[in-house]
């Protein structure tokens, strides 16, 4: 049983088409790997991006597509991408709407909307592409910047879910959808 997925258009600093889409991705990407990046300044989101960009061919030969959102103006995406030419898309998500579409969790309420620091924490969700209508496969929420899941158990995920189609059973967290 899986939610259906959220969908949202957002400019893109990386490869791909811009705006871009789960919906816009080529036809033979039958997953695709949502990181939600707290936000710029970030270390741990910033080691993320270039881990994932060292290993993207993993993700590549599981007809997966890592896309990485930044709740950040475009300007600050286009920044990160620079720095680190990253192989896949990084997308701007400046009112985090996305990241309030996937339950992106704030801490800390009007403090954790003042400061990043305290503020967004990292969320990973594994949309399928594979039926009609995109569900979320697999999520996993952090409760601090530390708190993610590394890219084997991701990629170990996607390997299960390759299989097998999700169940309760090999859910990490449901996320609560936002019409």
């Amino acid at each position: 049983m899986s939610d259906t997925a959220s969908a949202f258009s957002l400019p893109n600093a990386g490869p791909g088409p811009d705006p871009l889409s789960v919906e816009t991705l080529p036809s033979h990407i039958d997953f695709a790997v949502l990181y939600f990046q707290r936000d710029h300044y970030c270390t741990n989101c910033r080691g993320q991006v270039q881990n994932l960009a060292a290993r993207i061919d993993e993700f590549h030969q599981r007809d997966a597509e890592v896309i990485s959102i930044l709740p950040e103006p475009l300007e600050r995406a286009r920044e990160w991408q620079d720095e680190y030419d990253l192989p896949y898309p990084l997308l701007a998500d400046p009112d985090s709407a996305a990241g309030e579409a996937y339950d992106q969790p704030v801490r800390y309420g009007i403090l954790g909307k003042v400061s990043d620091f305290f503020g967004r924490m990292p969320v990973v969700a594994i949309v399928d592409r594979r039926e009609t209508e995109s569900t979320i496969a697999w999520s996993y929420r952090g409760d601090s910047t530390f708190d993610r899941p590394d890219i084997d158990e991701v990629v170990n995920r996607l390997d299960d879910i390759r299989q097998d189609p999700p169940t309760t059973d090999n859910w990490y967290w449901p996320l609560r959808i936002v019409s």
